[in-house]
């Protein structure tokens, strides 16, 4: 749609009142400039962790409070955020208007703490543009069929405004963070990490699995509607990152970054009786609850029995136990959990047509002293398990034997 652009501000960008109120300014001079702006909100600040907390004080029990209740408690943030800014737009003299995510259409299916957007109906959309508002929406939210409200998880604010950018066929859809935009790693970790000026859509994916600063979800909705990503730093004027479909042809790297994710855990399932359909029996009741696994290991049977071991991410540990001990038909000898771990990888859609990188990284780690737990590869991905200790020495090390930094 001509001249709509998609905002999206995260929690650090609107952590405070005048932080509101620099946003609000700038939202203000977009629209000035002829742009039609619709802005995604997540909640201020460590506003969703707070909540989390409540919720959990005033259940009586160890189990989790439950989900829908939650949903409803945790959509709240986004309100409080999205009003705010709303508030502070329509005192510099705008129309705007605050919608959430049921008000400006955004259906989802009915898993509550991890919905995904099933539609967007942007009729309501298309009338407050043709009545030139501003449009404010609470991210990370939306309606399942039921008529209840769903919230999509972490990230969700990115997904939010990535799907509402597909679906108005915005021009642009601009997130905001605190970070001026993607780096070859994390520069919390290393100090030398290189801003990437432009990256296509599947090595951003592989970057957002792994804990980089989009939610990958976001990212798949961009590449399979081709809606163009610009991230870029909420209170700088320094250029951010663009990501788009185009292969990045920068200096020629065949990897383009390497990916942290410190948030992981691991399961570990002791002496499981091995035939056919056990692995999907242990995995179904996981999927169906949108729990994410990602790197696998299975043993070779011995004497009729296996051993199984997966890592998940660390907000998922205790549910996923919780779900596993009550699988009556599953028969085993112990279940084991462990956190305290990190995923560490290379990624590029370089790698596809060559190789040694795998052997070149086990052998940078293996002089870090660094120990490998578990190992996953794709055509453009190599990820280790290794202890969380471990994490700084080991993508220091990687970063600089590949020469991210150059």
């Amino acid at each position: 749609m001509n001249n709509v652009i998609v905002q999206k501000y995260g929690g650090t960008s609107v952590g405070d009142e005048e932080k509101i109120k620099h946003i609000a300014k700038n939202i203000c001079k977009k629209f000035d400039e002829g742009y039609k702006p619709i802005i995604v909100v997540s909640a201020m600040g460590s506003t969703t962790d707070e909540l989390i907390k409540m919720s959990k004080k005033v259940t009586f029990s160890d189990k989790n409070p439950d989900l829908r209740e939650r949903d409803i408690l945790l959509s709240t943030g986004e309100l409080v955020s999205s009003t705010l800014l709303a508030i502070s737009i329509k005192s510099l003299g705008k129309n705007v208007i605050s919608l959430s995510g049921s008000q400006a259409g955004i259906l989802t299916n009915d898993i509550h703490g991890s919905a995904r957007i099933s539609d967007i109906k942007i009729n309501r959309l298309k009338d407050e543009i043709a009545k030139n508002n501003i449009i404010i929406i609470a991210g990370f939210q939306g309606i399942n069929p039921n008529g209840d409200i769903t919230t999509l998880g972490r990230g969700g604010s990115d997904t939010t405004a990535v799907a509402i950018a597909a679906a108005i066929k915005a021009d642009l859809c601009e997130i905001y963070t605190d970070v001026e935009g993607i780096y070859t790693t994390d520069p919390k970790v290393v100090y030398n990490a290189r801003k990437l000026d432009k990256i296509n859509y599947e090595d951003m994916l592989e970057m957002s699995v792994l804990g980089a600063k989009m939610h990958p979800r976001s990212i798949e909705l961009a590449s399979q509607y081709k809606v163009p990503i610009y991230v870029c730093g909420t209170f700088s004027s320094k250029s951010g990152t663009l990501i788009t479909g185009e292969n990045n042809m920068e200096n020629n790297k065949k990897i383009t970054g390497i990916a942290i994710d410190k948030n992981v855990a691991k399961i570990s399932i002791k002496k499981i009786k091995d035939q056919p359909g056990i692995i999907a029996r242990i995995l179904e009741p996981l999927s169906a609850k949108s729990i994410s696994i990602d790197v696998i290991v299975q043993n070779t049977p011995d004497k009729g029995y296996i051993d199984f071991s997966f890592s998940l991410s660390e907000d998922d540990l205790e549910y996923a136990h919780e779900i596993l001990i009550n699988e009556k038909k599953l028969k085993y000898d112990s279940i084991v959990k462990a956190n305290g771990l990190s995923k560490i990888s290379l990624v590029g859609s370089g790698m596809q047509n060559e190789s040694g990188y795998a052997s070149t990284m086990f052998k940078v780690l293996g002089d870090q002293h660094v120990s490998i737990d578990m190992i996953t590869t794709s055509e453009i991905r190599i990820t280790c398990l290794i202890n969380q200790i471990d994490t700084t020495k080991a993508a220091n090390a990687l970063h600089s034997v590949f020469e991210l930094d150059k």
